[in-house]
């Protein structure tokens, strides 16, 4: 990214160094090449972190690659500690060598690895790094989102995403080194959970000291023992008693409060590893219908953002791109937004956390229901939620959307354990944040009821799910697409009710030569029909009563589905106070009668 910012922003330190870049890059569709020791023919110089279908890479070869290898030197020495070489993401399996040592392998193309590097690396201080990437178009046995499958993007499915796609980066520590920090606010007791996980080398007599700071108030200023290379302690905050005084501490979209946090690793009083992070303290509950935040009912007002550029496709072009996705987002009157089929990078997360944005974290799909496939999905949403865990921003986790990749839930059982086991193991890994099993129909395990419905007539949106209509009977009855609601022996048992996917209106100007390349799931000529159409939706879902939350569908305009209220670009197609006013309901105006 040309304003490389750090790239893991809940453990930083100073010392670090990106391999974004100018690579090598070849090719292999043969399978020519088994190893780094034998002559790779570079045949392509390569950007990374831009994938090699974009044209940001210096590429744009969207065609089928199954393997392709990266390459690059790099100077610096051991220095009497570690080297760590991080990887954002890679998709989808990749093995790693520096100076033609095997140093790490990894399978998933959503989630980051490493390696200590340091036995591999030259006395001279001249290193070299080998990347080999397997990464088959057409498995549909893999998590791969919205990566199509055929050799043009159709549909709903857009270019493919091969190989680095996220930031590579060194990272210079100590023989015995912090590995990973865990906060979890505890809000009914206003606490602060942390756990320090210590790697490398084990030393007996480590402690660590772990400061936390509100502005410039110290917060607290604790030491504990590292025991089993690892400190679990829950830390008090003075707890100011009444409301006004509590919210300046609590974490919102309307005061996104971050507590900062310094941690440092000591052996017998020695400094050995210093790092900086921060934490929020805020909840995520449901009670009864409503969604609650800090403890108080919380309607929902999201957008879904699929996360796509169009020189850069998964990757976004700058630090800055993503700060101003979540700036143009709030702009538009949404306090959160669906990833749709995207493991987003820890960056844009650190911008809702700074910002105030909420985030639904999602998984990535599967197409096809094999066991290869669920062990894949487990193993690596497993790693999503370890990794983007401590965010404050992230309120809800949802391993499956709709049916994808579980096609037969009315028929056939395996398929509903998955989507039941998914939703448990979740929140075993997670029990501080509510879970949908599969979002949008054909629901069985979930603390949230996700409809997906693109009519776009407000009068019967409001018919079907206005004041009049009783949960009960809408349950009992089939919904969009011929799906029900809600498996046999899962009904709906008082969870909140939100319509997570509707609207998709899509703006073809008459006249416009590349409409016809486009669609969208309702169509509007003019900006006027455009802000009409979206005002009548929003005045439904505003005021309909059932619903605790939505998400409308969708930020920006995504290759050939344009239905975006931004184009792919990120310009609005309509005067952005016109979108802010409709979706916040400022007008006032009623439903339909």
């Amino acid at each position: 990214m040309a304003d490389f910012m750090y790239p893991r922003p809940q453990l930083v330190r100073d010392q670090w160094h990106s391999l974004n870049g100018k690579w090598r890059f070849c090719f292999d569709d043969e399978r020519r090449f088994r190893f780094p020791m034998t002559p790779v023919e570079w045949t392509h110089e390569i950007e990374v972190p831009f994938p090699p279908e974009s044209k940001a890479s210096g590429i744009g070869d969207r065609g089928f690659h199954k393997v392709c290898w990266y390459q690059r030197d790099f100077h610096i020495l051991a220095d009497g500690g570690k080297v760590i070489l991080h990887f954002g993401a890679v998709d989808y399996h990749a093995r790693v060598w520096v100076n033609n040592q095997l140093v790490a392998e990894h399978e998933g193309g959503h989630t980051p690895f490493s390696a200590d590097i340091t036995c591999a690396l030259d006395g001279s201080g001249t290193q070299t790094v080998t990347v080999y990437v397997e990464d088959d178009p057409q498995d549909l046995a893999k998590p791969r989102g919205k990566q199509d499958w055929q050799l043009e993007p159709h549909s709903l499915w857009y270019p493919r995403t091969t190989g680095i796609w996220q930031t590579v980066w060194l990272e210079r520590v100590a023989h015995t080194y912090i590995h990973k920090l865990r906060w979890t606010p505890v809000f009914e007791n206003f606490e602060i959970s942390c756990q320090v996980y210590v790697a490398g080398d084990m030393e007996d007599d480590l402690t660590v000291e772990v400061k936390l700071w509100f502005d410039t108030k110290m917060l607290a200023d604790d030491e504990y023992k590292i025991i089993g290379g690892e400190a679990h302690r829950k830390i008090a905050l003075s707890d100011p008693g009444i409301d006004d005084s509590r919210n300046e501490l609590l974490w919102s979209p309307e005061r996104p409060t971050l507590l900062d946090a310094e941690v440092t690793l000591r052996h017998n009083g020695r400094v050995l590893d210093h790092v900086r992070s921060y934490t929020a303290l805020r909840s995520v509950t449901i009670s009864r219908d409503r969604f609650m935040l800090n403890g108080r009912p919380y309607p929902l007002r999201m957008v879904l953002d699929q996360g796509y550029w169009p020189d850069t496709l998964l990757t976004a072009p700058s630090d800055d791109a993503l700060k101003r996705d979540v700036e143009l987002a709030k702009a538009m009157g949404f306090n959160g937004v669906r990833k749709h089929q995207k493991v987003e990078d820890p960056r844009y997360l650190y911008w809702a956390d700074r910002l105030g944005l909420l985030v639904w974290g999602e998984m990535p799909s599967a197409y096809r229901f094999t066991s290869k496939a669920i062990n894949r999905m487990v193993r690596e949403w497993s790693d999503v939620i370890e990794r983007d865990y401590s965010h404050p921003c992230v309120i809800v986790w949802v391993p499956f959307n709709e049916s994808w990749g579980v096609p037969n839930l009315t028929s056939r059982q395996a398929h509903r354990n998955a989507v039941e086991a998914l939703y448990h193991l979740t929140r075993t890994l997670d029990d501080t944040r509510p879970v949908i099993g599969n979002d949008g129909w054909e629901a069985s395990a979930t603390d949230i009821l996700g409809i997906h419905d693109y009519d776009h007539d407000p009068e019967r949106l409001y018919a079907r799910y206005g004041m009049q209509e009783k949960a009960k009977d809408l349950f009992d009855r089939r919904r969009p697409g011929g799906r029900i609601l809600t498996l046999d022996g899962f009904p709906h048992r008082g969870q909140p009710i939100m319509l997570t996917e509707f609207g998709g209106i899509a703006f073809k100007q008459i006249g416009d030569p590349q409409a016809e390349k486009t669609w969208g799931y309702s169509v509007a000529h003019t900006q006027e029909d455009f802000i009409r159409f979206y005002k009548g939706l929003m005045d439904v879902v505003n005021n309909t009563s059932m619903f605790s939350g939505y998400c409308y569908t969708q930020f920006t305009d995504t290759f050939q589905e344009a239905n975006g209220l931004l184009t792919a670009e990120r310009m609005p197609k309509v005067p952005i106070e016109q979108i802010r006013s409709a979706t916040l309901n400022l007008e006032g105006m009623p439903p339909p009668p």
